[in-house]
């Protein structure tokens, strides 16, 4: 009854894995345009269904692996180290200079 040897079982655990990520860590992308973000996770799930297709299954869950693991080293060791809470993205004033955006949110 249910099977997951389809591709539909990658774009599952792609999809969960993104809906989490902006769930939890959301607030850091509060300035990114929403074309960007879905740019983001539409070439996410390519690569992985072609890594899933012509190399193996094992693969790509080696690259969400190596992936996540990337997000964790920047939201718990990269962010700390410039002063900026991995958490909670504060002090705004310096995530919004570590992303290079423009530090006054009010401004149209």
């Amino acid at each position: 009854m249910w099977a997951n040897d389809s591709l539909w079982f990658e774009v599952a655990i792609i999809s969960i894995g993104f809906s989490l990520g902006h769930i939890t860590f959301g607030l850091f992308e509060e300035r990114t345009p929403r074309w960007r973000k879905l740019l983001k996770y539409v070439l996410t799930l390519i690569i992985g269904l072609a890594i899933s297709i012509y190399v193996s299954r094992s693969a790509m869950f080696t690259f969400f692996g190596i992936m996540s693991l990337a997000v964790i080293y920047i939201h718990f060791v990269l962010l700390p180290k410039k002063g900026i809470n991995g958490w909670t993205g504060e002090p705004k004033r310096k995530y919004y200079e570590f992303r290079g955006w423009d530090q006054n949110i009010f401004k149209d």
